[in-house]
């Protein structure tokens, strides 16, 4: 199957809903990790779990680009808040991802920019975030903001200290994974966007809301994907 639709989480439990509900008509073994080619409400598309971390999630969304040269690439799951009128079960559809944890600065390069570059602001593909706009979801809060992304879980106490983040970034909200998924996909020339439901607000609680409840507002990022795949058709390379 080529030139589908892809859908990575990076946690079981970001996947495992779509999965739930779809026809699963083959897999592919690539070392420890499984690509499921599935029916999903009548679309064709893939699955898979990249697993947490920047550099795990640039290795699994590549093998993807090469094993099934994707229409588009959405990326889904969980996210910390940023952007003080967010609420846990919020979501944020990225206009765009910076690595917050790249800093060539003695070198003379911005903060978030790739080292000899002018790599830094990776825009997510216009008609997808307009797809993922006009999506419902019940009583919460949609907006189309810049997730930032770094091998890190932050609290409050590190935003505080990394007070860039916000102030010097503008992050909407913060991850693992989102902007390393953008960089693959600008290179390889696919649309991608990111899906992220709020699960905590990198407060003091920001651990505890995570472990809790990331299971369950990751429905949020779910019922949006599988409002915009039907509409995938005509998203061009």
């Amino acid at each position: 199957m080529r030139n589908i639709p892809a859908i990575i989480g990076a946690m079981d439990s970001e996947i495992s809903m779509y999965l739930d509900h779809a026809k699963i008509l083959n897999k592919k073994q690539w070392q420890e990790f499984t690509f499921y080619e599935v029916e999903l409400d009548g679309e064709a598309c893939v699955v898979c779990k990249s697993g947490i971390g920047k550099v795990i999630a640039a290795m699994v969304c590549q093998k993807l680009m090469d094993l099934y040269e994707p229409s588009c690439v959405i990326f889904t799951g969980v996210a910390g808040a940023l952007n003080p009128i967010l609420d846990i079960g919020d979501v944020v559809v990225s206009q765009d991802c910076i690595q917050h944890d790249i800093d060539g600065r003695a070198l003379g390069f911005e903060r978030g920019m790739l080292l000899f570059s002018e790599k830094k602001i990776f825009p997510a593909n216009e008609k997808l975030i307009e797809l993922a706009m006009e999506a419902k979801i019940d009583g919460h809060r949609l907006i189309k903001g810049r997730i930032l992304t770094g091998d890190q879980f932050f609290t409050h106490k590190d935003i505080e200290e990394h007070s860039y983040i916000t102030e010097e970034m503008n992050g909407d909200c913060i991850e693992m994974e989102g902007a390393a998924i953008a960089v693959v996909c600008t290179e390889n020339k696919k649309p991608f966007v990111i899906v992220r439901t709020v699960s905590d607000k990198a407060d003091g609680s920001a651990a505890a809301d995570f472990n809790r409840i990331h299971h369950l507002v990751a429905g949020n990022s779910h019922a949006i994907i599988r409002q915009i795949l039907p509409k995938l058709a005509d998203i061009a390379d």
